[in-house]
C-alpha cells in the first residue's frame, strides 16, 4: 500500500511539473523536491522520467479501460476516458510536442480501441458479423478518432471537446450499425 501511495505521490508531482514545463525541461531532482522524497526512493520506482512517464498512461488506460462499458454510447465513454488529459491540457500539449510523443498516442490508442471495439460488438448484437470485420470496422472508427484528438491537441486544444465529440457521434450515428448490416452473414 505504500508503495503504492509513494508511486501516485511520484505521479502527482510529475503532472504538476509537466502541467507548468515542457517534458525536456523537467528533471527527477524537479520531481523529488516537489513530491518531498529523495532520489533514491524515486529510482526504487523509476528508472527514469520516461518510464515514469510509461506508468502514468498505463495507469490513466486501465482506468479508462474499467469504466468504458458503464455507458450507453461511445461518445460519454470516449469523454469520461479523456478525463485526464481534459484535467490536464498543458501537460498532454507538453507530451505531444515532446519526443516521446509516442507514449500519448499509444496512450490514445489503447483507451480508444477498447472502448470502440466494445461499441462495434454491441453494434452487431442480432447479427452474424464475424469477429475479424468487426476489429476492421473498430480500426477504422479508432484511427479515426485518434487523428481527430491528435490534431486537437496540434492545435493547441482551444476549442471544448464535448461539443466536438457530439458532433461525431452524430456523424458516425447509424454508420457502424449500417455497415455491420450491409456486411452480415
Amino acid at each position: 500500500m505504500a508503495k503504492e501511495l509513494t508511486k501516485q505521490a511520484i505521479a502527482d508531482a510529475f503532472i504538476r511539473l509537466l502541467n507548468q514545463y515542457p517534458l525536456e525541461k523537467i528533471t527527477v531532482k524537479n520531481i523529488v523536491e516537489t513530491c518531498g522524497i529523495n532520489r533514491n526512493t524515486f529510482y526504487y520506482h523509476y528508472q527514469d522520467i520516461y518510464a515514469l512517464l510509461e506508468d502514468i498512461f498505463e495507469r490513466e488506460a486501465e482506468k479508462a479501460i474499467a469504466i468504458s462499458g458503464n455507458y450507453e454510447n461511445w461518445q460519454e465513454g470516449f469523454v469520461e476516458s479523456a478525463h485526464f488529459a481534459l484535467e490536464n491540457k498543458r501537460a498532454i500539449y507538453h507530451i505531444y510536442n515532446s519526443i516521446n510523443r509516442d507514449q500519448l498516442e499509444r496512450y490514445l490508442f489503447r483507451v480508444t480501441e477498447h472502448m470502440i471495439v466494445d461499441f462495434v460488438r454491441q453494434q452487431a448484437t442480432g447479427l452474424t458479423v464475424a469477429e475479424e470485420d468487426i476489429r476492421y470496422i473498430a480500426l477504422f472508427y479508432k484511427h479515426a478518432l485518434v487523428g481527430i484528438v491528435l490534431e486537437w491537441v496540434q492545435d493547441g486544444m482551444k476549442i471544448e471537446p464535448e461539443p466536438a465529440i457530439a458532433r461525431l457521434g452524430q456523424i458516425f450515428n447509424g454508420n457502424i450499425r449500417s455497415t455491420l448490416e450491409r456486411i452480415a452473414k
